[in-house]
């Protein structure tokens, strides 16, 4: 499939008071395609992954993206076709990564170690939602010209 992509301004700045929360390592906005919208990590991380680059950002935005498609497909087998999904949450041994809806047609999803308060990052994540959401939303690509 081809098509043009819109080139959206790295949205990373916005993600800035999540990756200020005790335990939050990194913030990604991601389109609901995998497209990376922009990242941020915590300042002074130790770990096998300090900060985010582009490369890692655009590769967690691709899986943030497998993730939530498999959370809809889960969501329309047990509760039928249009069940939406409003957050997942996926726990490793390391931390834990939370995804919630932040727009149309994106995803916000927060990596954090074993000590944050998972509780008040998923609160401050819907605030941020709320207060920005419309800035972390994306169109869909818009579908290639017969010359292309």
């Amino acid at each position: 499939m081809t098509g043009a992509i819109t080139r959206l301004p790295d949205l990373g700045w916005m993600l800035r008071p999540l990756t200020e929360i005790p335990g939050v390592r990194h913030a990604v906005v991601v389109s609901e395609d995998g497209l990376r919208l922009g990242h941020d990590s915590a300042e002074n991380l130790t770990g096998p992954v300090t900060r985010l680059g582009v490369p890692e950002a655009e590769s967690l935005s691709a899986a943030c993206a497998a993730m939530t498609m498999t959370g809809r497909s889960t969501a329309a087998l047990l509760f039928g076709g249009g069940a939406g999904v409003r957050q997942l949450m996926l726990e490793s041994e390391h931390g834990f990564v939370l995804f919630t809806h932040a727009g149309a047609g994106a995803h916000l999803a927060v990596a954090t170690d074993t000590e944050a308060d998972v509780g008040l990052v998923a609160q401050q994540m819907q605030v941020l939602v709320a207060k920005i959401g419309a800035h972390l939303s994306t169109q869909p690509r818009e579908p290639a010209s017969p010359s292309s």
